[in-house]
């Protein structure tokens, strides 16, 4: 299973997309991570944006048969569309998209965090740009206090699209 971990910047997606990952056994693509291997210096320009989500996809493929958690803000119905297109011959795509207050978002982004150089400036520009999914999928809202029961979430919904992917067939 692919399970693409989307929300704007400081919504607590990567490190609920690593403690994922780690609970099921899945390899972990961060998008920050590749941005780093990447380039020198980010501007977040459209560019730079697709080439980092180009190279995860890529990843992505290369992983086919083990699952895989993709921790990325895929702010466009056009990157997600992508994503599945290129891997549903893989198996199962979900979405998983982590939401959080913004003064707790505000707050997050004022620190400094392990892989990301996005500030509050990047997360109101992806604010504008951001597109609602219309996949179906589990919206999660993040505190600083609730990641066992995120995650409790995430393995009940996970569960639940393999056990859906097994009666589609």
């Amino acid at each position: 299973m692919v399970i693409l971990v989307m929300g704007l910047p400081g919504s607590g997606k990567s490190y609920f997309a690593r403690q994922l990952a780690a609970l099921t056994g899945a390899e972990y693509i961060n998008s920050d991570k590749v941005r780093r291997v990447m380039l020198e210096a980010a501007t977040y320009s459209d560019k730079e944006k697709w080439m980092v989500y180009d190279e995860m996809l890529r990843m992505a493929v290369v992983a086919a048969g083990r699952d895989v958690v993709l921790d990325a803000t895929f702010y466009t119905q056009a990157l997600r569309m992508a994503f599945t297109r290129a891997l549903e011959e893989t198996g199962r795509v979900a979405f998983i998209e982590v939401v959080a207050d913004e003064a707790l978002i505000r707050e997050r982004l004022r620190r400094p965090r392990r892989d990301s150089d996005a500030n509050f400036e990047v997360y109101k520009e992806m604010k504008e740009l951001w597109e609602p999914l219309s996949e179906p999928h589990l919206v999660l809202r993040s505190t600083n206090e609730n990641i066992d029961s995120l995650l409790d979430q995430a393995m009940e919904y996970i569960h639940s699209e393999i056990y859906e992917q097994g009666t589609d067939r």
